[in-house]
């Protein structure tokens, strides 16, 4: 049995992702080769940094700093039932996770990687602390997603029309489920400590419940400031996706693009992928949200992988980097 899983993940990693990556780069290839001046896009994209919209361009990369510091904020106030860390500290916990998260499904390696700086005999405790806080951030993420379908269904699309192979039907049925899900999780993370009580009542479940009965420790301020933290990181995602965008003369209205932004976002928590097809879905999806606003395939593309890059690549590198100087085991 065991050895059966092992090569299904396999399987899926080295044979069935590269595959999606593939067909999905191709995919992109073939939008980006029937662009209308293609050559003049290009230019815009690699004059970026010195154009005439260069401060938006640098803004972005500032906001990088925003993103993954309300992130290391969140982890911080998480950990402290467990374990004080500074902010520095937190922050160090957060790029490892992502480094180690970047050719795992749906990156849950980050989980592994942030409880290196997490005291022996707290880690296993901690992926549950991390596992909290990616509620809070999914909570948002289905939350504002199901406000952009709404905007989508009321303002953009006819009873006819279709997105990304949905028709307006399916559409409908995507709302429906996401604010189910919603409402659930929500009930769920204000109720954390129900998770521990029910367990203690499975007896064979019971020699878990010290390694998540921190979770009862979770206060509902706690809980709200988890919130908040999410709230403002997600706007920080929007904010960069929109500033590259105009950087890259995809025009559309700030109203239109942050509540498409929010369905992309949503898709992107609901699709299962592997890292390295992670880009292409990301592009798939935008060009089908946005080509409704604008025919800059390669503006959109070349958001699409600035985004990428610069939140996931380079924040993964520097945890690269800061994983070789870790001891995973210290010394008593």
């Amino acid at each position: 049995m065991i050895r059966t899983k092992k090569n299904i993940k396999i399987l899926f990693k080295y044979i069935i992702a590269p595959l999606l990556a593939v067909w999905l780069f191709y995919s992109l290839y073939q939008q980006i080769k029937s662009q209308p001046n293609l050559h003049q896009s290009l230019e815009l994209i690699k004059n970026a940094p010195v154009g005439t919209q260069a401060w938006k361009f640098w803004s972005v990369l500032l906001l990088i700093f925003f993103n993954w510091g309300f992130e290391a904020k969140k982890w911080q106030l998480l950990l402290r039932p467990l374990q004080s860390l500074t902010f520095f500290t937190a922050l160090k916990s957060v790029l490892t996770g992502i480094a180690f998260s970047i050719n795992t499904p749906n990156r849950i390696g980050e989980y592994g990687g942030r409880i290196l700086y997490v005291e022996e005999g707290k880690r296993i405790k901690a992926i549950s602390l991390s596992i909290a806080g990616s509620i809070s951030q999914l909570i948002l993420t289905l939350f504002m997603g199901s406000l952009g379908l709404s905007y989508l269904l009321i303002f953009q699309l006819k009873q006819t029309d279709s997105l990304m192979g949905l028709s307006y039907f399916w559409i409908e049925v995507l709302l429906f489920g996401t604010v189910i899900i919603f409402l659930l999780l929500l009930l769920f993370f204000f109720r954390l400590s129900w998770l521990v009580q029910l367990i203690e009542k499975v007896p064979r479940m019971r020699k878990y419940v010290e390694y998540i009965n921190v979770l009862e420790q979770f206060h509902p301020k706690l809980l709200l400031s988890l919130l908040w933290l999410s709230f403002f990181r997600y706007l920080v995602f929007v904010l960069q996706y929109l500033l590259l965008l105009q950087v890259f003369e995809v025009n559309l209205s700030w109203m239109a693009g942050f509540w498409n932004m929010s369905i992309l976002f949503l898709v992107m928590a609901i699709v299962p992928s592997f890292a390295i097809a992670d880009l292409g879905i990301r592009g798939k999806f935008s060009t089908e949200l946005l080509s409704i606003y604008s025919t800059n395939t390669v503006g959109i593309i070349g958001a699409t992988f600035g985004i990428w890059l610069l939140n996931l690549f380079i924040p993964a590198l520097l945890g690269s980097i800061l994983i070789l100087g870790t001891r995973f085991f210290k010394e008593k």
